[in-house]
């Protein structure tokens, strides 16, 4: 019994050291005061507000934005394709297969980002925003795979079967049947990739053309000359992206499943 109590203990310091920092970065981005410290002198918005007015913080915003959905949308459809023919039809290698696109996962995030920067230098290739998006595709794609795959172990190939013998053809099959099963894996794996991409900064810092900055960048750029309470309203702008993103994406595939059962 002592021993469950010094576990529970030593479980709630570790959220405790995790979680911390988050709320303190919350707390004093609402603070009123020009430099953040405790007590708070009152509660304020102005920082969210200079953040609007910020223009840099602004086309960071935007790039980040534009950056993560196109990265979900082109990780999520090869994501799909993939798993497809990996599960459902007869291909060589596919334990191999599995294993590459899963391998961005494996593999640290700097090598990664180094080894991609090298042969795109060995290809005679600059830093772009294409090499930007080519990076944070590879990097969310085996997310999106890992959900859909779990996905569609679930689904029976019998239904397309069935939709077959009923004169659907393949293409048929899969948007009439097969897609609307898939659905909440689709929508967790289009939100996860967009938020890995979002959220991405070693590899970002990278691939990322000069003068082109991400949210995270842009913080990264402004922590390196003073700590700005627009920082902190900046960070919890971040935060609620970040988290909120996953959670959605968890309700809406229990929402799915609930609504197929």
């Amino acid at each position: 019994m002592r021993t469950w109590s010094l576990i529970r203990l030593f479980t709630l310091l570790v959220y405790l050291f995790m979680f911390t920092p988050i709320a303190i970065v919350v707390i004093l981005s609402f603070n009123d005061a020009q430099f953040g410290g405790f007590p708070i002198e009152g509660f304020s918005l102005r920082w969210f507000y200079a953040l609007a007015e910020n223009d840099a913080i602004v086309r960071a915003f935007r790039t980040s934005l534009l950056l993560g959905l196109l990265a979900a949308i082109i990780a999520t459809t090869l994501g799909i394709l993939a798993s497809l023919a990996l599960m459902r039809y007869s291909v060589p290698a596919t334990n191999f297969f599995n294993t590459l696109l899963i391998s961005p996962v494996l593999i640290p995030e700097t090598v990664l980002a180094v080894g991609l920067l090298l042969f795109m230098r060995w290809l005679d290739q600059p830093r772009s925003i294409v090499l930007l998006l080519a990076g944070h595709v590879l990097i969310a794609l085996p997310f999106v795979v890992l959900v859909v795959q779990a996905r569609l172990v679930g689904i029976r190939k019998v239904y397309e079967d069935a939709a077959r013998s009923l004169g659907a053809n393949p293409i048929q099959a899969f948007f009439q049947v097969t897609f609307p099963l898939l659905m909440p894996a689709v929508f967790a794996g289009l939100l996860f990739a967009f938020t890995i991409s979002f959220d991405n900064i070693t590899a970002t810092l990278f691939w990322r053309p000069a003068g082109v900055e991400t949210v995270p960048t842009q913080i990264f750029g402004m922590l390196r000359h003073s700590i700005s309470p627009e920082i902190n309203a900046l960070g919890t702008v971040m935060i609620v992206i970040t988290v909120g993103l996953p959670l959605l994406a968890g309700a809406i595939a229990r929402a799915f499943a609930r609504r197929r059962t």
